[in-house]
């Protein structure tokens, strides 16, 4: 997919996001002064769009010492707001580092059952594989037959071996397993899926724990990403994701899915705001090119809904 067809992609796939920021930021804004009153009022739009307190606030700040007291239209705060939201969001846009000296580089994918856990390895196989690289995948979720056999059929359509286990198998000893394989066969990226049942999170906790263990024992330094996978819609209900798997595992970046699916994809800038963890990747479709790495820059006028 080209970068221009990319960006009306996610212009298209922030629409939601977009329509209730344009729609509110037009009511507030017409043929009106930037005075304490309007502050306060595009303070709570921000807000309903996800992006917390903390980034709302900062924002407010921001668009009051440019321009308080002035008359605006929409399209003047919707620049300023994407300026500071690009700002923002570009210290966390950062692509999965490809290490070739690791044979095999060991993604953990870790997230909530229901997160897109299975579909965003699935996507991330076939990018890497279209690039060249040897890719395996591991379907550690033995506690859910779906998964695996989810996992098997993004597997077959990227042409990438899937190591499978019997079900509610040793999610650990299967792990185990695929990386001594893949590291006799020169593979360039193992990804693990693992399981996501947090209503029981000591059990989960325990689970993740062992493979890490485990892994450790086939190559020290594994595993070298462990990516946590967010659903958008689900809002602010992300951030106590992010604080609860931290508590579990050494999360090293992000990803986002179903941002097209959600108004509140203002979510992206309050996590990178609060966690500082790297983005590597947002999800604005079903296909397997909707999953892909974002620019700060046309992630933010997109949100805000500049061309």
């Amino acid at each position: 997919m080209s970068g221009k067809g990319w960006i009306g992609k996610l212009k298209a796939g922030l629409g939601k996001s977009t329509s209730r920021m344009t729609q509110g930021l037009t009511n507030l804004f017409t043929k009106r002064k930037l005075d304490e009153d309007a502050l306060e009022e595009l303070e709570e739009l921000l807000i309903t769009s996800d992006m917390g307190l903390p980034v709302a606030a900062k924002l407010v700040k921001e668009l009051k010492r440019q321009r308080f007291g002035q008359d605006v239209s929409p399209e003047d705060v919707k620049a300023v707001l994407a300026e500071e939201i690009a700002v923002i969001v570009a210290t966390v846009a950062k692509p999965l580092e490809l290490k070739p000296q690791r044979k095999p580089q060991v993604v953990l994918v870790v997230g909530v059952n229901g997160a897109g856990k299975t579909t965003t390895i699935g996507k991330m196989a076939q990018f890497y594989k279209e690039q060249g690289l040897s890719v395996t995948l591991v379907a550690g979720d033995t506690f859910r037959a779906a998964a695996v056999e989810q996992l098997k059929v993004w597997g077959e359509r990227a042409h990438c071996p899937v190591v499978s286990g019997p079900a509610n198998g040793d999610a650990a000893g299967l792990a185990f397993d695929a990386l001594t394989k893949a590291q006799r066969d020169g593979t360039d990226l193992l990804f693990i899926d693992t399981a996501g049942r947090l209503h029981n999170k000591s059990d989960l906790m325990a689970e993740l724990q062992k493979v890490i263990r485990v892994i450790k024992k086939v190559d020290a330094d594994a595993p070298h990403d462990v990516l946590l996978v967010l659903d958008a819609t689900v809002g602010q209900n992300a951030h106590a994701q992010v604080a609860t798997f931290l508590e579990m595992v050494q999360i090293s970046g992000l990803v986002l899915t179903k941002l097209d699916g959600t108004a509140r994809g203002g979510v992206l800038v309050a996590l990178a705001e609060k966690f500082a963890l790297p983005v590597h990747a947002i999800g604005i479709g079903e296909g397997a090119g909707d999953l892909r790495p974002f620019d700060a820059r046309d992630y933010a006028r997109s949100l805000v809904g500049l061309e």
